[in-house]
């Protein structure tokens, strides 16, 4: 098992666990269906209008027939939309979702198994469930779920272990929840169990559960994986690659458009191969191929025949909504051939923040790790991102004490974070995951006081040039969606700009329409709130967050209409772009 230290150092913190997913607005539906979604929507409003009598005593239901289901969510953003999707699932099957887990008739955990940390919480989660019921009147503990990665990378050992769960059921499963539930509420020692996994998009007429008024949202687009990397666990757990049809997926971004959402993310394992079919009347898209300098695996052209590819479906999602910010994640490098850059480049409400995972600097080893790239290749994909999109921002992943991983292979990693200067780096060591290739077929031959030197190095250097890079944006402005009060000062706002950067800044509650100069007079009086655009000057900064002063309200095409781009870079003392 990994040392505390071991597992992970995310420098740029991903979503933060667990998730407790608050309910939705009344008007989120199940189906892809607006009559049914109206119906929906008024039985929703009811139910939720009727107070919650507690936990249900002695294993009956509550008093209007409706049973409590926690659910607490690890890992990436896919797993978040996965808790809404499971959600909207149980909802219609007679559920409500709660925030106490002491009221829970049902626990559900939504689990992580990239890495041995990861799931060392989770066990820890799990003896803590199995032990809440204890005393009180009903007769019965909380029927306890694991669901997701873990569950379909272990399956029967974690209902063998110690009992400490009553269902399983891996990330294609969810719709058979209500089933698994019923097969062991009022069965002592009952089991159930589902991790079968599917070769087509299992979820695609469901409309997630989301967050009640939250201006932000996650659709996935694609789920699974075929690039068969040796150090990565996801093919196994997640199953083949497979699309949404473009009709679900246009539908739910214009939906979302309608109740307000400001940005989206589009999600998938290996989300810029996404390949979805096309309306009925339509013609295919041809294969225009990958970066260059970058290969594949399998055969795309038998695989995308006949369909849309990533880059017309993200122009298609972006042209639904100019003042909706469109983000992905997260892609394979060789997916961003020319024709993906040129849509990030000309729309410009998607976002210029591109996750590009490197694994590593070192040719030899991404070898090893089957990754399909060469350090040259890498670099120049970056040389031409940043030609095509001038200041573009770019994130990457980092594996620290991969199989076979020398002092020179690790030299080439840092120098690569040091060369490139990333905004965000998620930095790990490396973990075994038991199935894959690197488990199967190459030897762990690191120690792991070596990993963590050597990925303590790897985060100074990021350090260093992330530290640069943030005193550079002293002196510009952006365009800024409004997340919320700031946890450590509620007098204070905290937003994200287009390149994914967080920015705090002093509320006030009424500022005029921004102008184009922080000199210019504005115009009216406007209160901010979040789901609001404002421009901000950025005056500060520490390691992870910007800080500023709000210029005026604004709006994603306003601010492009006054800059061309959705921020402003200063100018060094040369006159060279300080970006």
């Amino acid at each position: 098992m990994a040392t505390p230290r071991a597992a992970a150092a995310a420098v740029a913190a991903r979503p933060s666990t667990p998730r407790r997913r608050a309910r939705a607005r009344a008007g989120d539906g199940r189906h892809l269906d607006a009559t049914a979604d109206a119906v929906r929507a008024a039985g929703v409003a009811a139910r939720r209008a009727a107070p919650r009598t507690g936990r249900a005593e002695d294993g009956e239901e509550d008093a209007r027939g409706r049973r409590a289901v926690y659910v607490e969510t690890y890992g990436c953003q896919m797993n978040v939309n996965d808790s809404e999707v499971m959600m909207a699932v149980l909802e219609g099957a007679g559920y409500d979702e709660t925030k106490e887990v002491n009221d829970a008739d049902v626990i559900l955990i939504n689990t992580c198994a990239i890495r041995d940390k990861a799931e060392a919480k989770i066990w820890q989660r799990l003896a803590y469930f199995r032990s809440l019921g204890n005393g009180k009147k009903r007769s019965e503990k909380p029927v306890v779920g694991v669901l997701g990665c873990m569950a379909e990378r272990i399956k029967e050992k974690l209902l063998e272990a110690d009992r400490l769960a009553d269902i399983v059921a891996g990330p294609d499963a969810y719709r058979d929840l209500p089933n698994l539930i019923d097969a062991v509420v009022g069965n002592p020692g009952g089991k159930a169990m589902n991790v079968q996994l599917s070769v087509e998009e299992t979820y695609a007429d469901i409309i997630p559960v989301r967050e009640a008024g939250s201006h932000s949202a996650f659709v996935t687009i694609m789920r699974g994986c075929d690039n068969a990397c040796a150090f990565c666990i996801v093919p196994y757990t997640r199953g083949r690659e497979r699309s949404r049809d473009l009709a679900s997926i246009m539908y739910e971004i214009r939906l979302l458009s309608e109740q307000g959402v400001k940005e989206v993310t589009l999600l998938g394992q290996n989300l810029a191969n996404a390949s979805t079919e096309r309306l009925a009347s339509a013609s295919g898209s041809a294969f225009v191929g990958y970066a260059d300098g970058f290969a594949s695996r399998y055969d795309p052209e038998r695989k995308r025949a006949g369909t849309i590819q990533f880059a017309e479906l993200l122009d298609k999602v972006a042209s639904v909504d100019p003042e909706m910010r469109i983000r992905f994640t997260s892609p394979h490098p060789k997916d961003f051939p020319d024709d993906v850059l040129r849509v990030i480049r000309d729309r410009p409400n998607v976002s210029k923040c591109l996750h590009m995972p490197a694994q590593s600097g070192s040719s030899a080893t991404l070898e090893r790790m089957a990754r399909g790239y060469t350090r040259e290749s890498y670099f120049a994909l970056i040389d031409r991102v940043k030609a095509m999109i001038p200041g573009c921002a770019i994130t990457t992943d980092i594996i620290s004490g991969f199989c076979g991983e020398t002092e020179d292979d690790h030299e080439d990693t840092v120098s690569l974070m040091s060369a490139i200067g990333y905004e965000q780096a998620f930095m790990f060591a490396y973990s075994e995951r038991e199935g894959t290739a690197g488990q199967r077929h190459q030897i762990d031959d690191v120690p792991e006081d070596v990993k963590q030197r050597r990925l303590q190095e790897v985060i100074d250097a990021f350090r260093a040039r992330a530290a640069e890079k943030q005193q550079m944006e002293i002196g510009s402005t952006h365009c800024v969606l409004v997340e919320g009060p700031s946890k450590k000062n509620s007098d204070e706002w905290t937003g994200k700009t287009d390149t994914s950067k967080w920015v705090v800044f002093e509320k006030n509650d009424a500022i005029g329409k921004y102008a184009g100069d922080e000199d210019a007079p504005t115009s009216g009086s406007y209160g901010v709130k979040p789901g609001d655009y404002v421009a901000v000057r950025v005056t500060g900064c520490s390691t992870g967050t910007l800080f500023g002063q709000v210029l005026g309200k604004t709006s994603l095409v306003e601010f492009q209409n006054l800059h061309g781009a959705q921020w402003t870079t200063p100018k060094s003392s040369n006159g060279a772009s300080a970006r």
